[in-house]
């Protein structure tokens, strides 16, 4: 093992890529920590230590639900659009042939067409989230209070925002 590491870092290129991913993976969970503003992170966190299941997904969300934070939707909605990107491909016959017949071309435009549907996916998952943690509620008081309209948007667009950097900082390792 400490040889293999010694060989890595004794190439330059792959030394400079490698300290980039730890960069940033150090970054990403940072970003967990950030809290969205307007919310009790510690009632959040009272709940989660609380409940065993929505323990578990917090666990799943690497510690992102629990502090409310502005990556707690992780880069789950690119995924899910990733994963419709690919069924539409099969059923489109004009998305089928951008990706066959343009090439590399194409299957940039297809990623384009997938961070875009990304971000109503985001949205409404951001929206499902707050609600979720609305509705539960710890010692009869509830863990996150109602918003407002500004509230639920600045909210909304900060996780939106979040789940678009994540990913982001995914295509930048990739």
């Amino acid at each position: 093992m400490g040889e293999k590491l010694r060989q890595i870092f004794a190439h330059k290129d792959l030394r400079k890529r490698l300290l980039f991913v730890i960069v940033i993976l150090v970054l990403t969970r940072l970003l967990a920590h950030v809290p969205v503003p307007g919310v009790d992170v510690s009632q959040v966190k009272n709940f989660f230590d609380q409940n065993q299941i929505f323990g578990l997904v917090n666990l799943f969300s690497g510690g992102g639900l629990s502090n409310f934070s502005i990556a707690m939707m992780g880069v789950g909605p690119f995924i899910t659009a990733s994963i419709i990107m690919q069924l539409l491909t099969m059923a489109s016959p004009k998305l089928e042939a951008l990706q066959k017949e343009e090439g590399e071309q194409g299957r940039r435009k297809i990623s384009q067409y997938t961070r875009i549907l990304t971000i109503p996916l985001a949205a409404i998952q951001a929206f499902g989230m707050i609600k979720l943690l609305q509705s539960q509620s710890l010692g009869g008081q509830p863990i996150v209070g109602s918003f407002s309209v500004s509230q639920w948007l600045l909210t909304t667009i900060v996780l939106i925002a979040g789940t678009m950097l994540l990913m982001w900082l995914g295509e930048l390792i990739t």
